[in-house]
């Protein structure tokens, strides 16, 4: 639904236009005295008709929605991240045991002990 509103008005009821734009996808139209000034969308209406998600993203959405990932909670994921840090510290600091004396320097500024 569209709805033509003065600048004026908007102005002064901004946060509340922002939502419904927003929650109900109603768009806006700022006029100003006799003519069209601009124009308020909300985010998904703005995404969808000027930045179009790219097709590969499509894909990576729907073979998450297929895999279930795309319920994983921020905490599950928090997880993830640290596990795999923890992960590739461990892979580095043996990296850094079997590095030859000329690089030894560079890497002990990195927090790797070099075994000497």
């Amino acid at each position: 639904m569209t709805k033509v509103i003065s600048a004026t008005k908007a102005s002064g009821k901004l946060d509340q236009l922002i939502r419904k734009a927003n929650r109900q996808r109603v768009r806006f139209i700022l006029e100003k005295p006799g003519e069209a000034a601009g124009v308020l969308v909300g985010i998904q209406d703005y995404l969808r008709l000027f930045a179009p998600e790219p097709e590969v993203l499509k894909l990576i959405g729907e073979e998450s929605k297929k895999k279930r990932t795309n319920r994983l909670s921020m905490p599950h994921i928090d997880r993830e991240i640290r596990a795999y840090r923890k992960a590739k510290r461990a892979t580095n600091a043996k990296i850094c045991t079997s590095v030859s004396e000329t690089g030894v320097a560079r890497l002990e500024r990195r927090g790797c002990t070099p075994v000497r």
